[in-house]
């Protein structure tokens, strides 16, 4: 009984602590965050583009979330801004997306 009760209340720790260390906040059950990473002089922001990656299980990830493909996707030269948002439902399914404003 003794081993039955460890390995549970490890097992809880371990779940509660998850991602403590990692740089996007997150929540054990759901996540649903904005962020921003970079903002520059340029206020003029006409244009919008996005680029996205997804996880699967916490195992698989595949896509291109990177800032130049934002911009590539829409037609952006100058950047105004660039943010995340970030959804992840039971470590299942993860979508991250970058969002590059600018002209």
């Amino acid at each position: 009984m003794k081993k039955y009760t460890t390995l549970a209340i490890t097992s809880i720790a371990m779940l509660l602590l998850a991602g403590c260390a990692t740089p996007i906040p997150h929540g054990t059950l759901f996540t649903e965050v904005k962020m921003p990473v970079s903002a520059s002089d340029n206020v003029v922001a006409s244009k919008v583009g996005t680029s996205m990656c997804k996880s699967y299980l916490g195992l698989v990830s595949v896509g291109d979330a990177s800032i130049e493909t934002a911009k590539r996707n829409g037609g952006i030269t100058k950047v105004t801004s660039v943010d995340w948002e970030v959804r992840n439902v039971l470590g299942f399914i993860g979508e991250y997306k970058c969002i590059v404003r600018g002209e």
